[in-house]
């Protein structure tokens, strides 16, 4: 059988991985909207472009969670309960149907972690705080043997040194935390996997403010935090046999006498200081003292996640996530799980620039500029990255909902 668009020309048999995911989310939901107690799938035995059938089961399953997801924590009516739709997908034989119930499986556990990240981005700033996402944190380890979890608080960070991180909280009246989560599921001997996720939970710009139009939306300055949490949920519920740890430095970044004022300079917990000229500069520092303390734990990777710039829109538009990264095998290996990244130039031409007159690092921010020159890096500004396998992607403009279009999280930072 071969599929014909709409104006009947013919196309190819094989289709690309983003093809077969919008069959897979348009079918969901489709099928969600009948009323049906049951439904046969038989999508499988479409073609696609260097994917199998496992992968193409697991798209599925985690289209079919997705669309039964919906925001409802702070509405004043409840809107109408999901009805599940039992799915069947159709196999050819015992071994076919055994890789379709694992991969169904992991689908299933990648839609609950992407509903996670979904439900802690739009929640409201007042609500999601840095002292909730550590109540969070708390709540995703009870029960799990595997699962620990350690919150820093500020006095804490303080005798860390963690001076750049403590600079964006200073303004703030909800103290500012550090979420460590630890999952062992490898052999103790095997070094981790280390997830970093920017925790802003209300980005106001600090002194230097941001303009009025939109502000609410930095609520959402905290999806690189919820993308930790997901990927933690999905680990966890698959078990998988590595360790990960999720690092997560959450505070809010208001104006206040106390807050952190342009041309202040502060020390991080690597030892260097930090020329700050835009408080609105605030990601990097909290993310270098995050990557910092990640050091303890010997990673053998680390990627960084972060709604990080709005220059990522300007350089990539608002779908592709940007990606700076320093090994090509890491960079190539998450482009071949689904990411849709624009990578980024990263080295050390680059980061020279970076250097201020004064014996520090400038700390700036220019809302219209790309990312290709930035004036102080969360890659070079803590000596933890030094050595190590390092990926920043920056999916500023991916999760942020325009005017017009419908809000709430994509998830796409969890996706890969």
């Amino acid at each position: 059988q071969e599929l014909l668009p709409a104006d009947g020309a013919h196309i190819a048999k094989a289709l690309t991985d983003a093809q077969f995911q919008t069959i897979a989310a348009a079918t969901a939901k489709a099928t969600k909207g009948t009323g049906t107690k049951d439904a046969a799938i038989t999508l499988a035995e479409l073609e696609v472009e260097e994917r199998n059938a496992h992968w193409k089961v697991r798209v599925l399953a985690a289209a079919a969670c997705d669309a039964t997801y919906q925001y409802s924590v702070t509405k004043s009516k409840s809107p109408t309960p999901v009805t599940w739709v039992r799915t069947v997908l159709v196999a050819s034989g015992q071994r076919e149907a055994r890789v379709f119930e694992q991969a169904a499986r992991e689908g299933a556990a990648l839609g609950h972690g992407k509903a996670l990240a979904k439900e802690l981005g739009n929640l409201p700033g007042n609500i999601c705080t840095p002292s909730y996402l550590a109540e969070q944190a708390r709540e995703l380890a009870k029960g799990r043997s595997k699962l620990g979890v350690k919150v820093l608080d500020e006095a804490q960070m303080r005798r860390l040194g963690m001076g750049s991180l403590l600079s964006v909280s200073a303004g703030s009246r909800q103290p500012a935390k550090l979420i460590v989560l630890e999952y062992k599921g490898g052999r103790a001997d095997r070094r981790p996997v280390v997830l970093v996720g920017k925790g802003v939970t209300f980005d106001s710009g600090g002194i230097s403010l941001k303009p009025g139009g939109g502000m609410d939306e930095m609520k959402f300055d905290m999806c690189g935090a919820a993308s930790v949490f997901g990927t933690l949920r999905a680990v966890v519920e698959l078990g998988l046999p590595i360790n990960v740890i999720g690092l997560i430095p959450a505070t809010e970044n208001l104006p206040d006498g106390n807050a952190t004022k342009p041309g202040d300079i502060v020390t991080s917990m690597s030892g260097q200081t930090i020329e700050i000229l835009n408080t609105d500069a605030e990601g990097r520092l909290i993310l270098c003292d995050a990557l910092t303390y990640a050091d303890r734990f010997e990673p053998d990777v680390v990627i960084d996640i972060a709604t990080l710039t709005g220059a990522c829109v300007v350089a990539l538009g608002h779908h592709p996530t940007g990606m700076f990264c320093n090994h090509d095998g890491l960079a190539k290996a998450l482009e071949a799980c689904g990411t849709y990244a624009g990578r980024c130039r990263c080295g050390r031409t680059f980061s020279r620039s970076s250097k201020a007159t004064l014996p520090t690092w400038q700390m700036s921010g220019a809302a219209l500029e790309a990312p290709s020159q930035p004036r102080a890096s969360s890659r070079d500004s803590p000596a933890s990255t030094d050595g190590r396998i390092w990926i920043s992607p920056a999916p500023h403009g991916t999760p942020v909902a325009t005017k017009g279009r419908p809000a709430g999280r994509s998830g796409s930072s969890l996706s890969t």
